[in-house]
């Protein structure tokens, strides 16, 4: 009698415990119903400015559907754009405007966890622009402005997605290639060249373009190299055209995305090709070195080289 109600004992609590088993695998007992993005960062002090600023900008609705990545800046982050702009937190809050922008730069419209993040490759988000991330010494973001923020935690579930922390707000674009050529002093004479061939206007439009820009000692060689002053270099218009818009490729191409030892056509319908140490040669056999590759701009990306490239 007493081997038989040890039985019925022993499967009866082996019952209740794949019961169990099932209930946690479907989801079921006491456990709290998962929170969506808005309500993760509710929930995450260090994320309250964040809080305040979506709400300020109308977004949290938005954020709470669909199925979304968000790069969340911390308190910090957010505290280092203050400075970095001088404004007030106040005064943030009021531009409605400029929040949005900045926030949706924020989002991806699709869920993005660590494990699929493309890296190295143009990243786009739901207001438009660009980023990239790359994995060095950590996740590493580099935003429109080429500032680097890192992504300090990965992977926080939502029941709308997927939250990865961030340690610098993001900035998109604010430059165009002309406006970024033109801040940066190696470029003088590449700007100069833009001007004098009349493409100022065409390297201002929506692209996206490709440049890839020689420095002012690459254009110091091609003097030396051709014999001629730079005078009359930018005096000759249709030979500056030619060989300005060899530089030029009418699409966005990351250095993640260059196709290697592969015919890469120009704006001018020419073609050149760059190996896996990011070495050109051009239409003469002439190389050139890649020295800085991703330089973001509002229209496209800028690869600085260290030789004039030239075409047949």
């Amino acid at each position: 009698m007493n081997t038989a109600f040890n039985r019925r004992t022993v499967l009866l609590a082996a019952a209740v415990g794949a019961s169990a088993t099932l209930l946690q695998a479907c989801g079921g007992g006491d456990d709290e119903p998962q929170r969506n993005i808005v309500e993760v960062a509710q929930n995450n002090p260090d994320l309250s400015i964040l809080v305040e600023a979506v709400v300020a900008a109308g977004l949290a609705p938005t954020l709470s559907t669909g199925m979304l990545t968000v790069f969340a800046p911390t308190n910090a982050a957010f505290a280092a754009l203050l400075s970095e702009l001088g404004v007030t937190k106040e005064a943030l809050l009021a531009d409605k405007s400029l929040l949005t922008a900045v926030l949706t730069y924020h989002v991806l419209g699709s869920r993005v966890p660590r494990a699929d993040v493309p890296l190295g490759k143009a990243i786009t988000p739901v207001s438009g622009g660009f980023f990239k991330i790359e994995s060095a010494n950590g996740l590493k973001i580099t935003d429109g402005r080429n500032r680097v923020s890192t992504i300090t935690a990965t992977d926080i579930q939502a029941s709308n997605g997927v939250v990865h922390l961030v340690d610098r707000v993001l900035l998109p674009a604010n430059k165009d290639i002309v406006a970024t050529a033109s801040a940066l002093p190696d470029f003088s004479i590449l700007v100069e060249a833009v001007v004098a061939a009349g493409l100022a206007t065409t390297l201002q439009g929506a692209g996206p373009f490709t440049v890839f820009a020689p420095t002012n000692a690459a254009f110091a060689a091609l003097l030396a190299e051709l014999g001629v002053t730079k005078e009359a270099l930018l005096a000759d218009t249709a030979l500056l055209t030619t060989v300005l818009t060899y530089h030029v490729v009418p699409a966005r191409v990351l250095k993640a995305e260059v196709p290697i030892n592969t015919a890469i056509a120009t704006v001018q319908g020419q073609t050149f090709t760059v190996n896996a140490s990011l070495v050109i040669t051009d239409q003469n056999l002439r190389t050139s070195n890649i020295t800085m590759a991703d330089v973001f701009t509002s229209n496209g990306v800028i690869h600085v080289v260290d030789k004039v490239i030239l075409p047949k």
